[in-house]
């Protein structure tokens, strides 16, 4: 049976394939041949110039008109000193003890950047950490927990002091050392990075923290306590900490960013 219908399938293809090749044929000699439209020559891109910052600050340098005196800046690794006197005159000499011992504007530099990332290492911080435990409802082997209303009082005392602070004092003492702050930003490995640029970005990174109704549940699958809700858990550490210090705080701290973003992207 197999022999017998290969014997009238072989004849049935070769017509098939005559006739296609006839209609081919046809359509070649028959139908117009369209005209070529001429491809034009690639024209070479220009490469475009690289952005300018889009927050420029100007600096005490830069400025027209009669100025006062300043001592020229020191290098950025000897810059300690001078930076926590000024520091100190802003917010009282109680700040001192907040502050890291060195490498105090490449630690502000790296902690304002790493804000919006999931994670800021605590060796990097500008001022060490908190002395009072963090404390949690709940603990009654429910599986169940909750913020303690309590922690908020925590950062009472840092958000007074950014609550307060005189900002045209502090953005004066930022325009004045920003020549070293760029010089850190730079060294983070941003060499055509623009540092007040990125400061507003983190700025308007905080304000986007959601607002949270409290108590904030918690649970806590391993040794850390971690937000319920996927969505908080999933937020940045600079959120977090926003979140962490109470509705209140929050407010109070949003205020004032809000107020400094105006005055950071103004000068």
């Amino acid at each position: 049976m197999q022999k017998q219908s290969n014997q009238w399938l072989i004849p049935a293809l070769l017509a098939a394939g005559a006739a296609i090749a006839l209609w081919y044929y046809w359509a070649g000699v028959t139908q117009p041949t369209p005209e070529l439209t001429p491809v034009p020559e690639p024209v070479a891109e220009t490469p475009a110039e690289p952005p300018g910052p889009v927050h420029p600050l100007a600096t005490e340098d830069s400025e027209p008109g009669d100025q006062p005196e300043l001592v020229p800046l020191p290098p950025l690794d000897q810059s300690d000193e001078y930076l926590k006197l000024e520091i100190a005159g802003i917010f009282g000499d109680s700040v001192d003890d907040m502050l890291a011992e060195s490498g105090l504007i490449e630690r502000i530099v790296a902690t304002i950047d790493n804000l919006p990332r999931s994670h800021v290492a605590e060796r990097i911080r500008p001022i060490g950490g908190l002395q009072n435990p963090f404390l949690v409802d709940g603990q009654d082997g429910s599986g169940e927990y909750f913020i303690n209303p309590d922690n908020y009082h925590r950062y009472d005392a840092l958000v007074t002091l950014a609550s307060t602070a005189d900002l045209a004092s502090l953005i004066d003492l930022y325009r004045r050392f920003y020549p070293l702050f760029q010089d850190a930003y730079v060294s983070l490995g941003y060499p055509d990075g623009y540092f007040n640029d990125r400061l507003v970005q983190v700025i308007d990174h905080l304000l986007a923290t959601p607002e949270v109704v409290e108590p904030i549940e918690l649970v806590r699958p391993h040794v850390l306590y971690e937000y319920s809700d996927p969505d908080l858990e999933a937020l940045s550490s600079g959120q977090k900490l926003l979140l962490r210090m109470g509705t209140d705080n929050g407010k109070k701290v949003k205020d004032t960013l809000r107020e400094l973003r105006g005055l950071v992207t103004t000068m």
